[in-house]
């Protein structure tokens, strides 16, 4: 019979601006990511974090009961056991309890479409596998798959009423070797809000949907650690990663065949160490105008709290198979780069940060080279600001400029905006046209200029 949680949650829910969220950026927010996860998504699915979802049904304050197949409430260790559940908005196994709960080799199967909206995408309603309550929860092995809308994999609610910067309650998932497939829109492969913490090793994770990024955050925030594994995406707003968290993902294989490869929101972060990641963004969702493989933005929705956002790789490789490979916009970004293999097939547009479909804040980027090579085109469009670092023996063969057209055609700037270029000793600039920037720290010696000119503050430097 099937188990009603006795826990009636009441929130208070801060209107949410169509925005970026996991959905890309268009219109709402992208679903995951700019072109990932923005927008509503399709066929009326919930919005992802990120691209917001409105205000939750029932207005200002949403009021739900979960319910669930099958219901863990105390301490336990489970092995080998089946949870399955075909109903609307009930998962198929919650784990409310403050205890610790381990689970071994299951298996996990969820259908029962949920048009819950927020309640899905903050709360874990409808999810197959919801953890909260403050239990440390071990899931190794087995197999979890949904076939629904708004039905995430697993699902971390660290309690704090998805309220942004607030400290979670200690919810807890630490998942290992377990394979993940979702084919719904609004259905993440392991998804994390309101202050949880998930730890995820070895992972197969695999969804279909809009607004479904293998690896998914929601407002609220929280921390999450990968190591190792396959996390593909194959829906529109879906990146491999969306981040209204701080994630760090390390040895892992990370691929988008529609969407951006990663997509951050506001004051968060990604690091990512020694992973080999592939994007193909194709399609164009939620407010953006662009397509790119490395999205950075703040879409104003109330998802993700304003501030600096922070990109970091270290070793591995990242390919970018249409589009710019690194976009920002509506925020303040720090991209640092080091030891990574830069493959741009997509176009010869290394970083693009100019206005896109939303507002209220700068588009202002800092990219560090560490020990790393460069090349490609930079568009800075003309309200926009790019400090570019090369340290520890790195290159650069490229230029700037402020002639942007965006993806729908549109022309989005014709004159360059505010760049300053910080060169040691140890590293070179090639330019690959005559080249105008705001201002230049450096040596001269260390720029080849092969018959092109820099123009430095309109001074010409050779």
């Amino acid at each position: 019979m099937k188990k009603i949680l006795s826990i009636l949650l009441v929130l208070m829910m801060l209107f949410s601006v169509t925005a970026f969220a996991e959905s890309g950026p268009s219109g709402t927010p992208p679903g995951d990511p700019p072109s990932g996860e923005m927008g509503t998504p399709p066929d009326g699915a919930p919005g992802n974090s990120g691209f917001g979802g409105g205000t939750p049904p029932g207005g200002s304050t949403s009021s739900f009961e979960y319910t669930a197949a099958t219901e863990i409430i105390e301490a336990a260790e489970q092995a080998g056991q089946t949870y399955a559940s075909d109903t609307v908005d009930e998962s198929a196994l919650i784990v409310s309890t403050a205890d610790a709960v381990t689970i071994t080799d299951p298996t996990v199967t969820k259908t029962g479409d949920s048009n819950g909206g927020d309640n899905c995408n903050f709360y874990g309603l409808n999810a197959a596998v919801l953890v909260m309550g403050g239990s440390t929860t071990t899931i190794t092995g087995g197999t979890i798959e949904s076939s629904a809308s708004g039905a995430n994999g697993v699902f971390c609610y660290g309690g704090n009423g998805a309220s942004n910067g607030a400290g979670g309650d200690g919810t807890t998932v630490i998942i290992s070797d377990t394979t993940i497939t979702t084919t719904g829109n609004g259905s993440g492969g392991i998804m994390t809000t309101g202050g949880g913490v998930t730890y995820a090793n070895n992972l197969m994770v695999t969804t279909f949907g809009g607004s479904s990024a293998p690896i998914r955050t929601d407002r609220g925030g929280g921390t999450v650690v990968v190591d190792g594994g396959t996390y593909t995406s194959n829906g529109l707003g879906s990146p491999a990663i969306y981040s209204t968290a701080d994630i760090t993902v390390k040895n892992a294989t990370l691929v988008s065949n529609l969407s951006e490869g990663v997509c951050i929101e506001g004051m968060n972060s990604i690091t990512l160490e020694n992973c080999d990641m592939t994007a193909n963004n194709t399609s164009m969702n939620g407010n953006a105008t662009f397509l790119d493989t490395i999205m950075i933005y703040q879409s104003m929705s109330g998802d993700a709290d304003s501030g600096t956002s922070s990109f970091t790789m270290t070793g591995g490789s990242l390919t970018s198979l249409s589009g710019h490979m690194f976009h920002v916009t509506n925020t303040h970004a720090v991209i640092t780069l080091s030891g990574v293999t830069l493959n741009n097939e997509g176009s010869d547009v290394l970083l693009s940060v100019c206005d896109d479909g939303w507002s209220g804040a700068s588009n202002t980027a800092e990219l560090v080279a560490d020990a790393q090579t460069l090349s490609g085109t930079i568009l800075v469009g003309d309200n926009s600001t790019l400090t570019l670092t090369l340290q520890n023996g790195s290159s650069f063969e490229g230029t700037f400029s402020g002639e942007i057209t965006n993806a729908k055609g549109s022309t989005v700037s014709t004159e360059i905006g505010t760049v300053n270029v910080i060169l040691d000793s140890t590293s070179t600039w090639t330019l690959t046209a005559d080249t105008y920037i705001t201002s230049f720290e450096g040596s001269m010696e260390n720029v080849v200029t092969g018959g092109y000119t820099l123009y430095v503050n309109g001074i010409a430097m050779n």
